[in-house]
């Protein structure tokens, strides 16, 4: 037993009082965990471009007072009523999508889409009770995706709790528990090129870097990358990019381009950016008879996709994709394990470093698109 366990423990917590306004640290109190769920002392989190979209609140339900953070490693510090899978000391990846095992998509080897832990980005309460674990002067602050790591401490549901090795570096897995697993998972569980295919991979950040590492890991031969900026190629380079194209310099669409140089099209395709026209031509640049696109980005909820059915018929297949099919609990630990045994380079894609007093450095280096992922050491 861990000695704070049933008591409540006060920490710093990174507060989001308004939309984009810079987060202060305050000193909040973590109440114990429920049934079924597990409290976290978090040692490493990182900053996503999902925290940002949701801090930034453009076109968002606007959910303030808020904890953000849902990419980031811990040690288990105390587990509710019911959870019979993890102990005190454990080491562990909070996620923001979980697993619970009962549900038919959990029950399906073919989908990871768990109904009761699924993302829900609009709920700021614990499933259990409907409260918040997080307060502040006695009044209640919002939880993120069930997560909010942007705190010393976090209560999360035991099934969105990875338990990993624990000599894993968790200042570098720590990037495991949503993009860097998404691109990666794009490619290994959906898409799966053969060795020596063709790959097109739409938006250069961390979830396409990591898109264009795991086809490298899989052998394609031939990896593009498509992007707006020049900016991102020579980065690009250490994943594994060998061609570039750059959308801004060909007027006509980018498919036909591909399809020109790939004689015919490439093998498979990846879209990072959730940009319709871009998934259009992820689409339609794949070659007909085998080629397989896969739509990683998210869309607006209102955007519609259009292609001609004979793109189809043509026997091109589209996939979609969340956390790149992965089940967290389940499929994780592997992931962590290909790192461990150095068939995954994590390192190249973690660009800075900043304190916990800091984590604001970390927001103005997204803004500016300068880095990939930073590392924010919750303990300095």
């Amino acid at each position: 037993m861990s000695t704070s366990a049933g008591l409540v423990i006060p920490c710093k917590a990174a507060v989001a009082w308004e939309a984009g306004k810079p987060l202060v640290i305050e000193q909040v109190e973590v109440a114990p965990p429920q049934a079924m769920e597990v409290r976290i002392k978090i040692k490493y989190t990182s900053l996503c471009r999902t925290d940002l979209h949701f801090w930034e609140a453009k076109g968002n339900t606007q959910l303030f007072p808020r904890i953000f953070g849902h990419e980031a490693a811990g040690i288990v510090e105390s587990v509710g009523e019911g959870v019979k899978d993890l102990d005190v000391g454990d080491h562990v990846l909070p996620v923001f999508t979980g697993e619970c095992g009962e549900c038919g998509h959990c029950k399906s080897e073919e989908s990871n889409m768990c109904d009761l832990l699924r993302i829900n980005a609009t709920r700021g309460v614990m499933l259990a009770d409907g409260n918040s674990r997080f307060s502040l002067k006695g009044k209640p602050i919002n939880h993120f995706l069930g997560t909010s790591t942007f705190s010393e401490y976090t209560v999360v549901h035991s099934g969105c709790v990875v338990k990993i090795n624990p000599l894993a570096p968790l200042d570098k897995v720590c990037i495991l528990s949503c993009g860097i697993s998404t691109g990666l998972g794009s490619i290994f569980n959906v898409a799966k090129p053969k060795k020596g295919s063709s790959v097109a991979v739409f938006g250069l950040g961390a979830v396409g870097l990591a898109a264009a590492e795991g086809a490298r890991i899989a052998g394609a031969s031939r990896i593009i990358g498509v992007d707006r900026s020049s900016k991102r190629f020579d980065e690009a380079k250490k994943f594994g990019v060998n061609e570039f194209l750059n959308l801004k310099e060909h007027d006509r669409p980018i498919q036909e381009v591909i399809a020109e140089i790939t004689n015919g099209g490439v093998d498979r395709s990846i879209e990072c950016t959730g940009n319709i026209d871009n998934m259009i031509s992820a689409f339609e640049c794949v070659h007909d008879g085998w080629g397989v696109a896969v739509l990683v980005g998210v869309p607006n909820k209102d955007a519609v996709f259009m292609t001609k059915p004979i793109n189809v018929l043509n026997e091109r297949t589209l996939k979609g994709t969340f956390f790149g099919n992965y089940k967290p609990r389940s499929d994780l630990p592997s992931v962590v394990d290909m790192y461990m045994n150095k068939k995954l380079e994590l390192e190249k894609f973690i660009t800075h470093h900043v304190p916990f007093s800091e984590i604001n450095t970390a927001f103005e280096l997204m803004l500016k698109g300068q880095g990939l992922r930073c590392i924010i050491n919750m303990e300095a």
